[in-house]
């Protein structure tokens, strides 16, 4: 009996010892956890002429989502946490807009693909914790041979439309012209959840087709440019101040300007594109100069960089990194290390908070040159968007937050404080150290962590974000 007995005690030994004992109930406690990391990390997703997406025009409603709901879940693989998607490449849409026709991009001149595809890309980028950014070309109007849907503006305001080479543009001298395209960036921004609203570098067209006939001098083109953008951003903010206003000039100001650098366009006569201006100003929340060039040579990275961030210090410059560049005809010799980098020197140069854009997504996508490698590298952990203190300066309160081992994991869940939560950072820790485990949209209040997760943790934190951006007190659970 005595030898049963030991051997009993010794096999429940080794069950426990195998099993481990029970998990400790989950109780919150009066801890903090640490900021999480902040970085503005995105890619540009063009439409036009279906350089990233959809792949052509008239795939079927589910072969476009398909498609995007790709570039999406590979962008949360790649760490990123925006995409700037190209919403109305030329006087089109791809949304439900009222005031101008479907892409032909899509599914044909103003054919209704049978979904919004900007409402599905909100949507599903949130759920994974990326911003999503409407991308608006401005004022070019129709590419040639490029049908165009009933209702276009080039149909309907002709008088409007200046011939620049093979495409036409809207006057942006015209006041008609500019408030039209107002109209239809707010539209967007009061209807669409979205997190930003983005520009590119064409308001007048690059040489050598910058001389439209318009009667107008340099001068007074930058004028309407100028007047355009300082009333773009102050609308938008009137309609919701949370909405980020990036824009992303040619990347040199001026040659000269640092000393040194050269260049073929002068966007400040040219483009009639004053970017200096609106970063003094603050009319951006963001600049991004397309900063395509490598580390060194006549057009300098880092010299543009360091120029750039010189003159708002209370406005980020997240410039645009030509990823695409690449093992490139344009730059045969460039490799993927020259990506990481410029995202090293972003870092050592940003005035006010670190970030970039890379151009364009198909580059990232098929891992040119193992660009995937490098980013990995890099972003070795989830990072968020920084805040926008001009924005606003107040804090989301802590959330009441519980947690019950259940089967396959554990379920968390939380009750917010107050309803100013726009987005929620999930932190684990082990031991003392933390990781950021995932973002999820101000409407989610659980999520189920699986078990190869909560085993190995004895730490979970809920912060709340608020639509500025400022991170909240987070509620911490310990065991």
């Amino acid at each position: 009996m005595l030898a049963e007995m030991k051997r009993f005690l010794a096999l429940a030994l080794i069950v426990c010892l195998c099993l481990g004992a029970p998990a400790q109930a989950w109780q919150q406690v009066h801890e903090n956890a640490p900021e999480p990391a902040r970085e503005f990390r995105a890619a540009w997703v063009a439409t036009v002429y279906n350089l990233d997406w959809p792949s052509r025009a008239g795939l079927s409603a589910a072969q476009q989502r398909a498609e995007l709901l790709s570039i999406i879940e590979q962008a949360r693989k790649l760490r990123l946490n925006a995409i700037i998607l190209q919403v109305r490449p030329n006087g089109d849409a791809l949304y439900n807009s009222r005031y101008e026709p479907w892409s032909a991009w899509l599914s044909g001149a103003g054919v209704n693909p049978g979904y919004d595809p900007l409402a599905f890309a909100v949507a599903e980028a949130h759920k994974r914790g990326i911003e999503v950014h409407a991308w608006f070309n401005p004022f070019r109007a129709t590419i040639s041979g490029r049908p165009v849907g009933k209702g276009h503006i080039s149909l309907k305001r002709r008088d409007l439309l200046r011939k620049a080479g093979s495409t036409m543009i809207l006057d942006p001298s015209s006041s008609d012209a500019r408030q039209h395209v107002l109209r239809v960036i707010l539209d967007v921004v009061r209807r669409y959840d979205i997190d930003g609203v983005h520009l590119d570098d064409y308001f007048y067209p690059y040489p050598p087709n910058h001389n439209i006939a318009d009667g107008k001098t340099p001068a007074q083109r930058r004028a309407a440019i100028n007047s355009f953008v300082s009333t773009l951003y102050s609308e938008v903010k009137d309609a919701k101040p949370w909405v980020r206003v990036g824009i992303s000039p040619f990347g040199i100001w001026q040659p000269g300007y640092p000393r040194g650098v050269e260049a073929q366009v002068n966007a400040y006569e040219h483009l009639a594109c004053d970017a200096r201006l609106w970063l003094q100003k603050g009319w951006v929340d963001y600049l991004s100069p397309q900063l395509y060039w490598r580390i060194s040579g006549k057009q300098s990275f880092t010299a543009l960089m360091q120029w750039w961030s010189s003159i708002n210090p209370a406005r980020p410059v997240w410039p645009g990194i030509a990823s695409v560049r690449i093992k490139s005809k344009e730059d045969p010799g460039r490799t993927a290390a020259e990506i990481g980098a410029q995202i090293a020197a972003t870092r050592k140069l940003a005035r006010q908070s670190s970030g970039q854009l890379f151009w364009s997504w198909r580059s990232l996508a098929g891992n040119r040159g193992g660009v995937q490698s490098e980013l990995a590298r890099y972003y070795t952990g989830l990072a968020i968007p920084p805040a926008m203190p001009w924005c606003g300066t107040a804090r989301p309160g802590r959330p009441s937050v519980a947690a019950q081992d259940a089967r396959g994991g554990c379920r968390l869940s939380w009750r917010p404080a107050d309803s100013s939560a726009r987005k929620w950072v999930i932190q684990l820790g082990s031991r003392g150290r933390w990781f950021t485990y995932c973002v999820l949209p101000g409407n989610v209040k659980s999520i189920m962590l699986p078990s190869v997760v909560s085993s190995r943790i004895d730490r979970i934190a809920v912060r709340p974000m608020s639509a500025c951006g400022n991170s909240g007190i987070p509620g911490v659970l310990a065991r």
